[in-house]
Parts: C-alpha cells; structure tokens; sequence
C-alpha cells in the first residue's frame, strides 16, 4: 500500500459547500474546510430535523450504524480510521492506509471496507503511555470502542452512560446541553484507569459547540488532575467563537486539548423547523405488507462475562482494557458461530439498542454476507419521505428495560429484510418488551430473533 499522509483535501467549490433544505423552512449551509482522507459530505452524514428546541437539526451519519443501516464493518472502520488519524496526527506515525481504498469503502463497496477494517486492526499500535480512551453516550459508544480496538500496551477505553447502575456510585458526572437526554455519568470497576491515564482521548460522532467535550475535560481536571487532552470525532463543525472556548479552558486550567476529525469545516443555520405533533411516527405511511412474524428468543449469556446487574464486563461500560478487549474478541467469536448456525435469511437487519453497539456490530460483521447493522436511539427525529432527507420512516417503542424512556428506530421499511436479530444486553422480558416486539412486528420482517446477553430467553445457544 502507499503511504497516504496525503496533503489536505482541496475539493472544488460544489463538494465543498452545500445547502441542506429541512422540514418547515430549517436550512442548513454546510462547508467543508478540510477532509484528511478525501471523504465528501455525502460519504460521511445525510441531514434531519430534529425534535429539540435547543438544535432543530442533525447530522444523520451514514457511518455510525445508529439511524441509517450500515455494512457492519463500516462502523468500525470509522472508529478504526480516527485511531489511524490518531497515529498520524499525535504519534508521528506514517499511515500505510490507501486513501482510494478509504474512498470506496465510504462511498458503499463492502469489499472494500472489510479489507481496510481487517487492515485497520490486525497490526495494532502499541502505545506505551497511559491512554484512556472515552466515547460518549449514546451515540458514540461503539466508536470509541472501535477507536480503541486498534491500539495494544497501556490502553484502556471506557463509555458515559445515560443509565443509572443503582449498586455503584458514577466517577465522573457531566451534561451534553444539546441533546434529548442530557446526563452522561462514567463507571469503572477500576479507577485507576482514570486516575492514572497521562492522555485522554474523548470521542463522539460530532462536534458543534464542543461544549460537551470541554463539560467532561473541567470534570477530568478537577477530578483526577489530567492536563493532556485529545478530542476525536467524525466532524467537527465548530464556529470560531467555540475554538476560542477551548482555547480559554487551555489558558484557564493550564491543560492541553487537540482536536481531531475526518471532516472539519463551517455550518450555518438560518430558519425554524416547524413544530412537529407527532412523536416519533411518520407523517408518510410506509407500505403495507402483511406478515406474521416468527419471534425467537435466544440466551447466549453463558458465552459471555458479565459485570453489574447483568450488563457485559467487556463493553467499556465499567472500563476495558487491551488484554480484556482480546477476551471479549474470543467471546464475539464465539456467538457469531452460534448465531451463524441459526440464520435462516439471505437479507438480514441486525439491530443494537442504545447504547449497546459495539457488541452486536462485531458479532454481526462475522454473520456473513447480506447483513447490514444499525441501534435503536433516544433521540427523536422528524421523518419525512423527500429526495435527500436523511430520515423516511420512524417507529417509537418503549426501551426493553425502562418503560418510561421513548426509543425509537429509524428508516426501516416493512419487507425490507427477511431477517432480524435485536441485540439486548441485559435479561430479556416479553412483558416490557411488548411495545418493542410489536413495532418490530410493523416492520413486516418474517423471522425475529430476540439475542438476549443477560439470560431468561426461551432457547439458550
């Protein structure tokens, strides 16, 4: 392969900047002032209106595997070429990546995303100085996770969470003022992963005020004392009034926060998206199709070690290090072969729930070939079937394990798969999951199986 600390991406003045019409009047002008792999807006994010009066917009990514489905080896690639960027911008490493081979991936060639994921992975970066890395809730779990994925040494990666674990008391507790569900809390079986990391990286899929990311690094600093700082993110859309802000809390706390991303530039809102009645449904009905449902409900915790209250120990959730990321890749191994052994379908929808990505994304890129990978969300959006528009159908549901939270689950259409397996990491319950099986019923799918991590599903694999 060729090097590819390739200079910056100059793309013309069309690719570079593009206006984004949004539902009720909302406009968003997006313009990209640098993109170090050559990656085009398009490749990267479609755009949404948002049911938030804080930010009426969203930046829908077409490489997370959150609201639009994904090849699941693109969502970790995107996490795994940020370690890259990483390597390159703050090791002083040369990447060996092809910059075409970056280019196709992103723009949907699956060969060509398993083949840089596999060389993204496979010859990890050792890194000798205590490095944590944090992905932020819910959005970017499984980004940091994979970010995190492709280093070895003295690295350790941890996510916030918006759940409460009623037996342990969070380290770390800080607000994302923009979003649907602001608090974020950090646990860890060991602290010492924080208290001891001489550089922390914080990843999440976007920036646009930063102000989360400088909420966590005032809480890092005056917590555990840290002063070196790397924010990673898919975009980074920052106005010059919020760069100063970093700068401030630089000179202010006497720490040092670098900035990375995959495409960085300039945005512009101007209009009000309308006020939006409906919850999470779609004002468009989707096609009928008349299906009725199989439903499975499979058991694979005995393949698994568990933590508190049944979540998984390996997740980030409570702290991973690289020793136990290699133990968690055993365990993936060995519920993709038994899931393997049950797949039926030649389309198949593997489906995350909230925060639980990571996981279910590694198990479905060993599925084989037809898959595709996306999670259900807390954040409500605006569907509206227009050319372009990002969101085209949505589907609201309580969450598996706490009635009181709206979920939702983002451009599916009835007869769209033949296959689904939805991935709940803890102890799964029919009689709460009733909303959610019956809008998975809506989705027209013929066969539904229920992967539960935690135990007390029907058939144990």
């Amino acid at each position: 392969m060729r090097e590819s600390t390739s200079p910056v991406f100059s793309p013309t003045k069309r690719e570079r900047e593009r206006s984004y019409s949004l539902a009720g009047g909302l406009s968003v002008r997006v313009a990209v002032t640098r993109s170090p792999y050559g990656l085009e807006q398009a490749d990267l994010f479609g755009m949404a209106a948002r049911k938030n009066k804080k930010r009426g917009f969203l930046f829908v990514s077409k490489a997370l595997g959150k609201h639009i489905a994904v090849h699941p080896a693109l969502g970790l690639t995107a996490g795994a070429l940020l370690g890259d960027l990483y390597a390159t911008t703050m090791l002083g490493r040369k990447s060996t990546i092809d910059g075409d081979l970056v280019r196709s991936a992103f723009a949907g060639d699956s060969r060509s995303t398993d083949t840089l994921y596999k060389q993204l992975i496979t010859d990890k970066i050792r890194l000798n100085e205590p490095t944590l890395f944090i992905g932020f809730a819910e959005t970017a779990t499984a980004l940091g996770h994979s970010m995190f994925d492709i280093f070895a040494g003295n690295v350790a990666y941890a996510h916030s969470t918006r759940e409460r674990v009623a037996s342990m008391r969070p380290l770390l507790a800080f607000e994302e003022e923009h979003s649907h569900a602001t608090a974020h809390r950090c646990y860890a079986d060991d602290e010492t992963l924080f208290r001891e990391a001489s550089r922390i990286v914080l990843v999440d899929d976007e920036l646009t005020t930063g102000k989360t990311a400088l909420n966590i690094i005032k809480e890092l600093h005056e917590t555990f004392g840290q002063r070196d700082f790397v924010v990673a993110s898919l975009l980074d859309w920052r106005s010059p009034a919020s760069r100063s802000r970093f700068a401030d809390m630089e000179r202010d706390l006497g720490v040092t926060i670098r900035c990375l991303s995959l495409m960085e530039g300039d945005i512009d809102v101007s209009g009000e998206p309308e006020e939006v009645t409906s919850e999470g449904t779609s004002e468009v009905e989707p096609s009928s199709v008349s299906v009725e449902g199989n439903f499975d409900r499979i058991d694979i915790s005995g393949l698994f070690a568990h933590a508190e209250a049944a979540y998984l120990k390996h997740t980030g959730r409570f702290g991973v290090t690289a020793r136990q990321g290699e133990e968690l890749d055993s365990e993936v191994a060995k519920a993709a072969e038994a899931l393997r052994a049950v797949r039926t379908g030649r389309l198949i929808v593997c489906i995350g729930t909230g925060e639980f990505m990571f996981v279910p994304m590694r198990i479905a890129a060993q599925l084989g070939e037809g898959v595709v990978f996306q999670s259900t969300t807390r954040s409500p959006i605006h569907p509206l079937r227009e050319p372009e528009y990002a969101v085209t159908s949505a589907y609201r549901f309580d969450a598996v394990d706490d009635s009181e939270v709206a979920n939702f689950v983002y451009n599916i259409e009835p007869g769209q798969y033949d296959e689904a397996f939805v991935f709940v990491e803890r102890t799964y319950d029919a009689e709460p999951g009733e909303s959610f099986e019956m809008a998975l019923r809506e989705l027209g799918i013929p066969s539904v199986r229920i992967v539960a991590f935690g135990g007390g599903s029907e058939i144990r694999l």
